[in-house]
C-alpha cells in the first residue's frame, strides 16, 4: 500500500495512436495504491516496438512488486530520516530497469522478427513523501507545484547531447532535424545506463508522465505543462493533453499520465 503519511494518490492515463501511425507502440501502467507509474514508448522504426514497450513495463512492474518487502523496509527508514535509504531505493529501481533491458534484449535475440526492438521507459514511485524517478530515453516526468514546473528527466537524444556538450546552441537545436534520434533505449543492447532522481512530494502536487508524442509539440515547456496539469479535473487534463498533440499534427503516438497528490 502507498505509505506517505496522510497523502493519497489519484491518477488518470490516456494513450492515443495519433494521426499518422497505424499502431500504438506506447505502453503505460498506473497503480495508485502502490504509488507506481510507468510510461514507455516503443522506438519508432524498429521491429515490434509495441512488444518492447509492453514487456519493459511488465518487467519493471514485476521487479518493483517482487521487491515490495525491501521497499517497505527502506521507506520506513526514509520516513524516520535515514536519507541514505533514498539512494538505496533509487538503486533498486535502476536495477529493475536494467533487468527489463536484459529481458527485452533476450527476447529479440531469440526471435528474428523482434530483432532490434527497444523502448524508452520513464517510471515514478511515490512513497514516504518522496517521488523517485527512473528514466531511459526521451519520455518525460514532470512535477507541477502551484504552476511551477520541474522536469525530473533529461532527454537521451542526440540533439540534447550536442546542446549539453556545447556542440549546438539551444536556438540551433530548435530548428534542427532528427529530434527523435535517441541515444539510450531499453533493449537495444543487453545493458543500458539508467538515470534516477528524487524530489519531495506535498499535498496538491501533480505529476505528468508522457511520451514524446506529447512533449514534442510543446512550444513553451513550463507554461504549457502548467496549463495542462496544474488544476482542473484529472480526466480533463489527460484528454486535453491528447487533444493538444493531435491538433498540432499527431505525428506520433501520444500518452499522458497525470497524477495528483491528495491531502
Amino acid at each position: 500500500m502507498f505509505d506517505g503519511g496522510t497523502l493519497k494518490l489519484l491518477s488518470v492515463a490516456r494513450s492515443d495512436v495519433g494521426r499518422k501511425r497505424q499502431i500504438n507502440e506506447d505502453a503505460f501502467f498506473r497503480d495508485d495504491a502502490r504509488g507506481f507509474y510507468v510510461v514507455a514508448d516503443g522506438v519508432g522504426g524498429h521491429n515490434k516496438g509495441e512488444i518492447a514497450s509492453r514487456e519493459a513495463t511488465d518487467q519493471l512492474r514485476s521487479w518493483v512488486y517482487g521487491a515490495a518487502r525491501d521497499l517497505d523496509r527502506l521507506v520506513e527508514r526514509v520516513a524516520l530520516g535515514d536519507s541514505e535509504c533514498v539512494w538505496e531505493i533509487r538503486r533498486l529501481l535502476e536495477s529493475g530497469v536494467k533487468s527489463a533491458c536484459y529481458m527485452v534484449y533476450g527476447m529479440a535475440e531469440l526471435d528474428p522478427e523482434k530483432k532490434g526492438m527497444s523502448t524508452t521507459l520513464s517510471a515514478l514511485l511515490i512513497r514516504a513523501n518522496y517521488a523517485f524517478a527512473v528514466h531511459v530515453g526521451d519520455s518525460r516526468v514532470y512535477r507541477v507545484r502551484q504552476r511551477n514546473v520541474l522536469q525530473l528527466t533529461e532527454d537521451h537524444t542526440l540533439i540534447n547531447y550536442k546542446v549539453k556538450h556545447g556542440m549546438m546552441t539551444k536556438a540551433e537545436a530548435e530548428k534542427a532535424t532528427g529530434k527523435n534520434v535517441i541515444t539510450r533505449a531499453v533493449g537495444h543492447k543487453d545493458y543500458v545506463q539508467v538515470d534516477t532522481a528524487d524530489v519531495d512530494v506535498s499535498p496538491g502536487d501533480r505529476f505528468l508522465l508522457c511520451s514524446d508524442g506529447l512533449h514534442g509539440y510543446f512550444t513553451d515547456n513550463d507554461r504549457e505543462v502548467a496549463e495542462l496539469c496544474a488544476d482542473g479535473d484529472l480526466e480533463e487534463c489527460a484528454d486535453a493533453a491528447i487533444a493538444l498533440a493531435n491538433q498540432r499534427g499527431g505525428k506520433d503516438n501520444i500518452t499522458a499520465l497525470v497524477i495528483e497528490v491528495l491531502a
